[in-house]
């Protein structure tokens, strides 16, 4: 029986985890892209008032786009100038040092807490202004303003949209008195910083998931000793019980309209997957086998789910249409494949795939076939996609401790997502 089963099944946890409370992650750059775009982002002018929110904003914009490995920043001691508008700017000068982009910017000191944020974007050859914008920003919002900067600048030059200003979710467990767990459900900016507790409990949290609009994270919670799935808004906390059948109630998973979960349930037998329209509650079964299928994943257009199955014998993903029909086996590469996550276009499917020594994240891509393992890991697990399709999150472990990584899906940007105390498992990125 394969290992996501086994955890559904046995309704617990396999690994120990410590952590604290609010922990942060930071990240770290492990690999990096061949041929990252240079870009020079000058110091932002600033207005009396506004010291150091300049700098602060800056550096969140560099830190942004140099995370994804493909840009890298000029630094500070480089620079022959500081130009504040575009009749400032030499482009000679830059060309001269191989910049490609260069980005300025201003603070405007509106209020003692209001500011407004300004940026150009320059490309250097072409001496072209390819975006702006003036943004007005409070002081406790300076980081998602500088994030909002960060996804523009990143579209302009590769035109995939940026994911600065999405979020993580994940659960940590914190070691109590008497070697008691304290079990978090945390959300934190897809930078790792701002993390806020939505839930805690002293049993088991799993399989956070979030809805297409960012509002609600359904999730599995082991609080009163058996497993349930909650809905809750992340915003107010408010949250509701909407699965706690006899048996497994597991794996939750939003359809792309927000309406409708996909779950495991074993409340008729042997686990199967069920559609529960979240209005009326009413609950349908999608899946009818004498095996285990799990895991569900919706496909982007709503259409059809991908799960996992040993109904050929061995753990392997299937899809099957949402008004039912024909079971489709879609791996093969291996005796192991499991946890599917697609990406926003339908086309990768990343999993879990156990090749010759332990689990690796592995990536199908269904219009040629072909299949790569872009992860080393003996435990990695757990894949989340990036809303742009440009990442993968997982669950890995390094030695006795958990923690994120993050790989690109050509496997070679790699990012490792380090708690400041602790460990963290069961990563999902928000749309």
């Amino acid at each position: 029986m394969y290992r996501s089963a086994i955890r559904i099944i046995n309704l617990c946890l396999i690994l120990i985890f410590s952590g604290s409370v609010n922990a942060q992650l930071t990240i770290e750059i492990t690999g990096g892209a061949e041929g990252a775009v240079p870009i020079a982002i000058v110091p932002f002018v600033e207005d009396q008032g506004a010291e150091g929110v300049s700098k602060y904003v800056r550096g969140i914009i560099q830190a942004d786009l140099e995370r994804t490995g493909g840009f890298k920043s000029l630094a500070l001691r480089d620079m022959l100038s500081n130009p504040v508008d575009a009749s400032q700017i030499k482009f000679r000068n830059w060309q001269a040092l191989a910049q490609e982009n260069l980005v300025i910017g201003r603070v405007e000191r509106v209020s003692a807490k209001n500011y407004i944020i300004e940026f150009r974007l320059f490309d250097v050859f072409k001496q072209q202004r390819l975006s702006g914008l003036r943004i007005p920003s409070s002081k406790s919002q300076l980081r998602r303003t500088a994030h909002k900067i960060a996804d523009i600048i990143y579209q302009t030059i590769t035109g995939t949209p940026g994911v600065f200003s999405t979020r993580i979710a994940y659960v940590t467990v914190a070691q109590g008195k008497n070697k008691s767990r304290k079990y978090r459900l945390q959300v934190a900016d897809a930078d790792g910083y701002n993390p806020q507790t939505i839930l805690t409990s002293r049993e088991p949290i799993m399989s956070p998931a979030w809805s297409a609009d960012g509002s609600r994270i359904a999730y599995v919670s082991f609080e009163k000793k058996l497993s349930a799935v909650y809905i809750q808004t992340v915003s107010s906390g408010q949250r509701e019980l909407v699965a706690s059948y006899p048996g497994i109630n597991g794996a939750p998973a939003w359809s792309p309209d927000g309406r409708q979960l996909a779950l495991t349930l074993s409340k008729d037998g042997e686990p199967d997957i069920y559609i529960l329209d979240i209005d009326s509650r009413s609950l349908r079964k999608l899946t009818r086998s004498y095996s285990i299928d799990t895991e569900p994943v919706w496909s982007p257009d709503g259409r059809s789910i991908v799960f996992t199955s040993d109904r050929g014998g061995k753990p392997q993903l299937y899809s099957v249409a949402l008004d039912g029909g024909t079971v489709r086996r879609l791996t093969f590469e291996g005796s192991y494949n499991a946890a599917a996550t697609l990406s926003p276009d339908g086309n990768l499917v990343a999993m879990v795939h156990r090749g010759g020594q332990g689990y690796q994240i592995g990536v199908l891509d269904r219009s040629s076939g072909f299949f790569r393992v872009l992860t080393d890991g003996g435990l990695d697990e757990a894949p989340s996609f990036a809303p742009n399709g440009s990442m993968i999150l997982y669950a890995t472990r390094k030695g006795s401790q958990g923690q994120l990584s993050a790989v690109s899906v050509d496997g070679r940007v790699r990012q490792r997502l380090v708690l400041d105390a602790g460990e963290v498992q069961e990563p999902a990125w928000s749309p």
